[in-house]
Formats: C-alpha cells, structure tokens, sequence
C-alpha cells in the first residue's frame, strides 16, 4: 500500500529516541522530509544520519527545541517550513513520566509532566496549524497513551495529561476539519527500548530500565493477551497510517496499540 507519504514534510518532537526514533526512520523510509525536534542534538544526529542513508529519497534534518517553550516551537515549525517550504505533518511524540505514588510526588514534578506531556501538545499544534489552515492540509498525530485511557497506577499525572491528549484532539479535529485537517492520537502501552542506541542521554528509560528489569518484562509481557510487550515500531506503523492520505477519512480519534492492555 502507498501512503502517499513521500516528498512530505513531518515534525516529529522527540524524534531521537525509543518511539520518536521508530517514527522518524519509518517515514524517512517512505520518502519524507524529516525534521526531528529535540533537546538531544548528539544522539538527534545520529537517527538523522541513519535516516538519510536509508536512501529514501527525502531528507532528515535536526533542530534543537524544547517544546515546552513556545518561542522554540515556533523557531521549529518557522525552520521546517523555511527548509522544505512546507509542513504537512506534526508528530507530537515528547512524553515524560515518573513511576511513584501521587502522594508522594512534589509539586514540581507534577509541572514537569504537565508542561512535556500537555503544554508541549499545545505549543507545537498553536505553531503548526496556523500553517496547514493556510495551506487547507495538515494531518496531527499525538502520542498519548492507554494510561490516558483507563488511568495507570502510580502515573497519576501523567495518565491525566495523557487524556488531555485525547481531549485536545478530538476538539480540534471538530475545529479543523473544515481546513482539510485531520487530528488523531495514538495509545501505545509499555515501549521499552531494545538497545542503547536506541535512546539518548535525555530519555526517561536511561533510569528506568533499571525498574524494568528483563525477568519484569517477562512478567509483565505474560499479562498482555498477545504475550509481548510493544516495540517501538509497532507504535511508528499506527502514526505512519494516520499521517498518510490512505487515512484521510479518519479523525478525532483515539487508536491503541497495546497489545489488548486495556483488557487486563
């Protein structure tokens, strides 16, 4: 199936490692220009470079953006537009959580999850639609998460947020649509990753592969109905999907891809 997915120009914020890494690859694969938005310039680098020698016929490009600011995200989505003279598709991928009870949680950490997994979704889709409005074309996906759906223990916060994401979608998708702009979100369970390389110095797993041991993994992927836990590609195949034309008729929605978590 072609997904009509070459020769465009995707934001993906987050795009240096785990599921924003996946994301990037796979549409650098399709032919798409790639701009990957993150506050991790080394490890940036390298997915830019593995991107482009994929040979895909678009380019992959790096800006440095910490989308919790608005002046940065506007700087990106102005950089992107200035480079491939167009901006198609906004992947909003940026999530951060902390495992501990909400009880005891600090107040600051609550605004740090508020502000990476939220406020960034915000900023990035004030900058972005403006654009695709003019343009009367754009396709927003958003990473959320099945904790925004059920609610998840000890990610108060972070399950709220997540369902924030899923709120803001579906209301723009009611407020966009007329443009010729489609919103959806996708809901990836546990995504752990598979190797060093596939993560930088900034990503949340660097601590918490040291709580996600291999005999947990195990444990945990013996719950799930498909007996395994998610891979970063299985969530990057879902946010190619809703980015194409092949989904054009779609939005507004929420898709799991969790491997039947919501039915544990």
């Amino acid at each position: 199936m072609d997904l009509q997915l070459a020769g465009k120009t995707v934001i993906v914020t987050g795009g240096a490692s785990n599921i924003g890494r996946a994301i990037a690859l796979g549409f650098a694969r399709e032919g798409s220009n790639v701009v990957i938005a993150d506050i991790d310039e080394s490890q940036a680098q390298k997915v830019a470079s593995q991107a482009n020698a994929l040979g895909g016929g678009g380019r992959t490009i790096v800006v440095r953006a910490d989308v919790t600011s608005y002046q940065e995200v506007a700087a990106m989505v102005a950089r992107a537009i200035d480079e491939f003279d167009h901006m198609h598709v906004l992947v909003n991928n940026v999530g951060w959580v902390l495992d501990s009870l909400f009880l005891d949680q600090p107040r600051e950490d609550w605004e740090k999850a508020v502000n990476l997994n939220l406020w960034s979704v915000m900023n990035c889709m004030r900058a972005a639609l403006p654009h695709m409005v003019e343009n009367g074309y754009g396709r927003v996906v958003s990473i959320s998460s099945e904790g925004g759906r059920v609610g998840e223990y000890r990610e108060a916060v972070y399950a709220a947020c997540k369902a924030g994401v899923i709120g803001l979608t579906k209301s723009l998708a009611r407020e966009m649509g007329r443009y010729g702009i489609t919103l959806n979100s996708v809901c990836p369970a546990v995504t752990i990753p598979r190797s060093e390389d596939e993560m930088g110095e900034h990503s949340l797993w660097k601590t918490m592969l040291q709580v996600f041991t291999p005999e947990m993994q195990e444990k945990a992927a013996r719950l799930y109905p498909l007996r395994r836990l998610g891979t970063a590609e299985d969530t990057a195949n879902a946010v190619l999907f809703l980015a194409s034309d092949v989904a054009n008729y779609i939005t507004g929605q929420s898709l799991s891809v969790g491997g039947g978590f919501t039915m544990i």
